[in-house]
C-alpha cells in the first residue's frame, strides 16, 4: 500500500507524456473548415475524415452527417450540416470526374 502513491505519479507522467507527443490535426483549408473542425472534433478525432475520405463521396458524407445528428443527436444546425457536407465532399471525396 504504501508504494500506491508512487504507482499513482507514475501513471499520471505517463499519461502526460502520452499527450504531450499527440499532434493537432490539420484539415484542408476550405470554406467550411473552422465549422467542420469545431462541430465534429467536438465528439470525435478528425483523424475520422482523413481515415474515411478514401471510402466516401458526396453521398456518404450526406448519410454520415446524418447519422451523426439522428442517431447520435449531434447538436448540427441544417446549414451548419450542408456547409460540412459540402467541405468534405470538395475536400475529402473523390477527385473531380472520378465519381460514379
Amino acid at each position: 500500500m504504501r508504494h500506491l502513491p508512487l504507482i499513482a505519479v507514475l501513471l499520471l507522467a505517463a499519461g502526460a507524456s502520452a499527450l504531450a507527443q499527440e499532434r493537432p490535426i490539420a484539415l484542408n483549408d476550405g470554406a467550411g473548415r473552422a465549422v467542420t473542425e469545431n462541430i465534429c472534433s467536438g465528439c470525435h478525432s478528425l483523424d475520422y475524415i482523413r481515415i474515411n475520405a478514401p471510402f466516401m463521396n458526396r453521398q456518404t458524407w450526406t448519410a454520415s452527417v446524418n447519422k451523426m445528428v439522428q442517431m447520435f443527436g449531434a447538436p448540427i444546425a441544417p446549414n451548419d450540416a450542408t456547409m460540412i457536407i459540402d467541405y468534405l465532399s470538395t475536400n475529402y471525396g473523390p477527385p473531380a470526374g472520378s465519381e460514379k
